[in-house]
């Protein structure tokens, strides 16, 4: 009733339990539909279509919050997935997937079609298991290396159809004190899909919607950020231009996480109170506060991190003057000198965000900041003498690894280390926790050799029925043999997949 509603909007406004709440408001629920969103920019016409008049002949479906179901999506059946909670502790309600028996043996299936390094062993798995989980992450990152983007958007979906179609009933996505241990292997899926949905989400033009499922990941474990989705919410924040969701978070998440710390955070957070500034229908005192944050922001930003500004000049392809481009502080040794772990940090931010630089009018205020901190450093400031003794990111957490490889930023990716590179990273469970919590484990009859799987592709395309691998054949004739296979498979996707998504059925 109405007195309910009105004690919990006090609660979310409190200011003692903001780190609990703060991500948790009854806007997030209209704000999970893209589609209100494109309605918003392009007329609900545009959106819709010729979608109205067949809306009489749909079969009901069940009513969903994260996405809507489509009539060629396969007939839904319970697939063997549950979630379960596991206890409350101070108001904070902790729960887990789990995978049924049935489920495992699909599950058992599904790493033997992985290990054959073949992608029609996991259609034919989704066409008998239309809404296998891991297989449908899996299948949408074939498709969008084949630039089938919508397909790859439209299995992502189901996932997460079929992952809500298990919530348990006190389970909620605007509480806030919801959680789930990524831990745990049946709920890295969740994240994983959700993940994928937003940056699907922000290259349609949907950043609000994305930073509503980007809060809603860090709601479900906001202390370990397995996703590490705190590099990605400032961006959102700034592309929805949502600019004071961004300085509360950071004023209020601050002092219990360090934000100031990230790159990320440093620099989006006094461009968000540069921008509030310039918004004319604000108060002049509320405007003018602004600017003198977003002044005196910038300007650590610059003194902590000098290495963001001539890589993120070049990529607004804006030349810096004599005076800065000639100064040791921002030049190349800014670069070489920085931690690996830092590189990829400021790399990452730039590579994303640097478009939101390019507006001439911020690069207007940014120049006399970059001008002051150089007069700082000459003039060996105490708060440029703070900065240099402090030693940052030695190495870099595993979340951190796991967010670039996910966000496949190029100027980032390049950065990572030989230990994350030189190991297999699969689309299902990108670097899988050093801790992980197993409750079943796969029998050892399930086991095969990633060089079995590989030879067993290779002997099938064999000139003679003996040959094996490394037997009497050249490097680069093996090579060419590989790439061959490998184009192979590609062709069978392609004429296997429409099958698998439009009926979820085998084919005669």
């Amino acid at each position: 009733d109405l007195e309910d509603i009105e004690s919990l909007l006090e609660r979310i406004e409190d200011p003692r339990l903001a780190p609990q709440t703060f991500l948790s408001s009854f806007h997030l629920l209209r704000n999970l539909n893209p589609e209100n969103e494109l309605k918003r920019y392009f007329g609900a016409r545009a959106v819709l279509g010729d979608q109205r008049p067949r809306q009489r002949q749909r079969q009901y479906v069940r009513s969903m919050w994260l996405t809507a179901p489509k009539n060629t999506w396969p007939r839904y059946s319970k697939t063997g997935i549950s979630m379960q909670l596991l206890d409350t502790r101070r108001g904070v309600q902790h729960f887990t997937f789990e995978h049924h028996r049935e489920y495992q043996q699909v599950q058992f299936k599904f790493l033997d079609a992985v290990e054959s390094m073949d992608p029609n062993n996991i259609v034919l798995l989704l066409q008998m298991n239309p809404y296998h989980v891991d297989s449908l992450l899996q299948l949408s990152d074939v498709c969008r290396m084949q630039e089938d983007q919508e397909m790859a958007r439209d299995l992502i979906e189901r996932a997460l159809y079929s992952l809500e179609c298990a919530f348990h009933p006190v389970f909620s996505l605007t509480s806030g004190t919801c959680r789930l241990d990524y831990r745990r292997p049946e709920n890295r899926a969740f994240f994983l899909a959700l993940f994928k949905h937003l940056m699907f989400l922000e290259k349609r033009g949907c950043p609000r919607t994305a930073l509503e499922f980007c809060k809603l990941i860090l709601s479900l474990d906001p202390e370990d950020d397995p996703l590490c989705v705190l590099l990605l919410i400032d961006f959102l924040s700034l592309r929805a231009r949502e600019y004071s969701f961004l300085t509360r978070l950071f004023q209020e998440w601050e002092s219990h996480r360090n934000l100031s710390q990230l790159p990320n955070f440093a620099f989006s957070v006094p461009l968000a109170y540069f921008l509030l500034s310039q918004q004319e229908e604000r108060p002049e005192l509320e405007r003018g506060q602004a600017r003198e944050r977003a002044a005196r922001l910038i300007q650590l930003a610059l003194i902590m991190f000098p290495s963001v500004l001539m890589p993120l000049l070049d990529h607004c392809s804006v030349q810096p003057d004599a005076r800065v481009a000639s100064h040791p502080f921002f030049g190349l040794n800014a670069q070489i000198s920085q931690s690996p772990a830092l590189n990829q940090l400021t790399s990452l931010y730039v590579g994303r965000t640097h478009a939101l630089w390019k507006d001439p009018a911020v690069m207007a205020w940014l120049e006399p900041h970059v001008h002051e901190v150089l007069r700082m450093v000459d003039a060996r400031d105490a708060l440029v003498q703070e900065a240099e003794r402090k030693i940052r990111y030695q190495s870099a957490p595993r979340n951190i690894y796991r967010h670039i490889i996910l966000s496949e930023m190029k100027e980032a990716t390049a950065a990572l280390p030989l230990e994350v590179t030189s190991q297999p990273v699969m689309g299902f469970d990108p670097l899988p926790p050093l801790d992980s919590i197993v409750s079943y484990t796969r029998p050892e009859r399930y086991h095969l050799l990633p060089w079995h799987s590989q030879l067993c592709s290779l002997h099938a395309l064999s000139p003679r029925p003996g040959w094996a691998l490394g037997a009497g054949i050249s490097p680069m004739a093996e090579e060419e043999l590989w790439c061959s296979r490998q184009a192979e498979l590609q062709a069978g996707l392609v004429l296997l997949l429409p099958m698998v998504v439009t009926t979820g059925h085998s084919q005669p």
